[in-house]
Parts: structure tokens; sequence; C-alpha cells
């Protein structure tokens, strides 16, 4: 004999309403922003996934680029307290610390202002179109955030800078007012030049249609520049690491080495110097955990 009672029309809605949440996608996953002081954007899952451990080097090991570094760190100190600072555009050489600064910077300013937890999150290029999103999760916090794109470029047919351009400046809405943007690039107008040449050459008011192509770099309100450095600033960027990290050599060997390293890589950077420290290190049998 079957016992079981019969269904109720509560009992019916029940299970409708079990049914369809099933069938409902999860909800998204939140982004604590307490989690780290660094962040990288995953523009996928449409949250933010701390760095436990930062890839960066200590700012006093940038050399050759001091003007720029204070520049930088003034201006994100600045933003930091809660008072006015600017959009900036990091752009030159390769190799020169572009975005060993922004990193540098972020910790220095950390240091300095311990209470002002200043959070530093990283952008990728391919995931520039997901910024208002981005935005959305960051203005809702009481943080401050210095939102970080490295080698920021665009190619050819390539509408994407638009979204930039709205996300920095030129939405209703604009910048939230706890966002500052920091980008590196090796391009000081973020597109190709050839691109702008021909944008000039070939419209009927050749003015109003670079001007389109340029005002992406109007937005950032500071622009650092890097230049290829002296064999001076080169030799003083590989001392400045050895002797940050007790390397024991001959100072004339030293210096032969690092030239000789530098060309036969036939530049001379901040990038190039580490390179040679690095080897340098694994010849010795010295660790670089310092």
């Amino acid at each position: 004999m079957n016992s079981r009672k019969p269904e109720t029309l509560s009992d019916k809605i029940d299970r409708l309403i079990a049914a369809i949440e099933r069938l409902a996608p999860a909800a998204p996953p939140r982004s604590d922003v307490e989690a780290a002081d660094c962040f990288v954007w995953d523009a996928a899952s449409r949250v933010l996934q701390p760095v436990e451990r930062v890839n960066r080097v200590e700012i006093g090991l940038i050399r050759g680029v001091d003007r720029v570094r204070d520049i930088l760190v003034d201006n994100t100190g600045r933003f930091a307290a809660g008072l006015p600072a600017n959009n900036v555009l990091l752009w030159g050489a390769r190799g020169m610390g572009k975005s060993s600064l922004v990193k540098a910077a972020h910790a220095a300013v950390n240091a300095a202002q311990p209470a002002s937890a200043l959070k530093l999150v990283e952008i990728h290029r391919e995931d520039i179109d997901s910024l208002p999103g981005l935005l959305a999760i960051l203005k809702a916090s009481p943080h401050r955030f210095v939102l970080f794109c490295d080698d920021l470029s665009f190619d050819h047919d390539d509408t994407s800078y638009k979204s930039l351009k709205a996300a920095l400046e030129g939405g209703v809405e604009g910048r939230p007012g706890n966002v500052i943007f920091y980008a590196t690039s090796n391009r000081r107008h973020l597109l190709p030049r050839d691109m702008i040449d021909n944008e000039r050459s070939t419209a009927i008011n050749p003015s109003e249609a670079v001007e389109e192509k340029v005002s992406l770099s109007d937005r950032f309100g500071l622009w650092l520049g890097f230049h290829k450095c002296s064999q001076d600033d080169y030799l003083a960027m590989v001392d400045g690491y050895v002797g940050h990290y007790g390397l024991k050599i001959d100072a004339d060997d030293l210096r032969a080495q690092a030239l000789e390293w530098a060309t036969t890589r036939g530049a001379r950077s901040g990038r190039v110097a580490w390179q040679f420290v690095q080897d340098l290190a694994g010849r010795l049998g010295q660790r670089l955990d310092g």
C-alpha cells in the first residue's frame, strides 16, 4: 500500500523553483580587495586575482631614470593621499625599467604611507574591452587603486582604444575618483606611426583625422620618457645590483665583463644589466634571494 502523501500545490511550486535555480548560472565569484595589495584582473571570470609574491625590485636599484622616478613617486604619493594626480604614460626605450618603476613606486608609497593601503591592479592589453566591468568593481571599494597596463599599444583596425579613451576621461561617468591609470608603451602615441601618417595623407582634413588617433595619449596628464642609457648609467645599474646582492668580484673585471655583455647584446639598458647580473651570480654560485 502506498502511504506517500499527495503532492500539494505548494510542493509543486517548491520543486519548480528548485529546478529553475539549478538551471540558472552560478553567481559570479566576488573580488576580495582585502586579500592583497596587488591583483591581476581576470577578465574571463571577472574577478581580481590576488598576487601573493609581486615580481619587483627595490626602487633604489632602478638607475638612470632619477627624474622620471621622482615624478612618478610624487604623483603616486599624492594620489594615495587623496590629492589630485594624473594618469601616467611611461613610454620609450625597451628595457629601461618602465614597468619595474610602476611596481616599485607602488611599494615605495605604501611603505611611506602605510595607512593608505594603495592597491595595484594589472590589466592585460587584450582585456581592455572589459574595463567598464573592472571599474565598476573598483569604484565600489573604499580603497584607492593604481590600474596598470604593461606594454600598451594598438595596431591597425583595432578599435578597443576607444574603450580606453572613454574609461579614462571621456565617458558619462568618467574615471572613478579612487582609480588612476598607469600604462607603459614603446610608442608615445600608442598607435603605429605609419597608421597616423596614413590618416594624415589620405584625409580631406588631415588634422582632424590625426586628432582622433593621437587623442588617446592626451588622456594621460603625465608623459614620462625613457631613453637609451649611456655607458656610465649602464655600469651604475650593474654596480647597484652587484652591491645589493653582495657579489664578490674585482671592480675592473666587473666593468670589463659588463661591457662585453652589453656589446654582445647590442644594447645597454636596465634589463640588460639585470640579465648580466643574473649570469654573473650563476657563474659565481650565488643565489639572488636578498
